[in-house]
């Protein structure tokens, strides 16, 4: 058996100040940011079509696909690996709220 590694998205930091720290998330078809829980409430806003893979604690995993120009909250405390599903290049920002 062959094990094969995700390629891990491209993460650049735009703004990290007192009230705000806004990152824009770049993936190549089947990166992943890694498993992570988010310590803020956040906006994220795509960029380019998104193929969403989530995959969430506990072994299961759902697939949400979005237009360019969405955007949506959640709150402090999402954990979760977000990978890219599609066979396209993805992109979107993400605002934590600090």
């Amino acid at each position: 058996m062959t094990f094969r590694a995700r390629e891990v998205a491209t993460s650049t930091v735009l703004i990290d100040d007192d009230k705000v720290r806004v990152t824009r998330w770049d993936f190549a078809p089947g990166a992943e940011t890694g498993w992570h829980r988010h310590g803020m409430d956040y906006v994220v806003t795509t960029i380019t079509r998104c193929e969403f893979l989530l995959e969430e604690p506990g072994g299961g995993s759902r697939r949400v696909e979005m237009e360019p120009g969405i955007a949506y909250r959640r709150d402090e405390g999402v954990e979760h690996n977000v990978v890219n599903g599609g066979s396209e290049p993805m992109a979107f920002v993400e605002v934590e709220l600090k």
